[in-house]
């Protein structure tokens, strides 16, 4: 089992930028893909930002596309995710969570591939 604190989340007006965090435990982090998600009030969890073990390997939903980074320091086994340019439909519950399977080449955008735990997730609110 893999332990995740997700960070960072807060109140900030439309164009301002936020910077989460996710600190894991519990598994051999480094070997994982890992990948933030969001959930809306009403809506399904949806993937956002996908990084490979190495992180060579990098996916964005089409929403996130320029305007979030994702990335990783396998040394403290956290993940990133830097947002600008935020918009009031990115208001969300933001979580993070690791690839079932070890060193996966390619970065999977299907929720269903991550774990079943989940962390408690960061709350973001983007205000117009």
């Amino acid at each position: 089992q893999v332990q995740l604190v997700e960070s960072g989340g807060g109140l900030v007006q439309a164009g301002g930028s936020l910077r989460l965090s996710c600190a894991a435990s519990g598994r051999a982090f480094s070997t994982y893909v890992m990948g933030w998600f969001r959930q809306a009030p009403g809506k399904e969890r949806e993937f956002v930002a996908g990084i490979s073990w190495n992180g060579v390997g990098i996916r964005y939903a089409d929403s996130a596309k320029g305007r979030f980074t994702i990335s990783r320091d396998n040394a403290k086994n956290t993940i990133y995710l830097q947002m600008n340019s935020l918009k009031p439909d990115d208001t969300a519950v933001y979580y993070c969570n690791a690839d079932r399977i070890p060193w996966r080449i390619v970065v999977t955008t299907t929720t269903k591939d991550y774990g079943d735990s989940w962390g408690q997730g960061t709350q973001v609110t983007v205000s117009s």
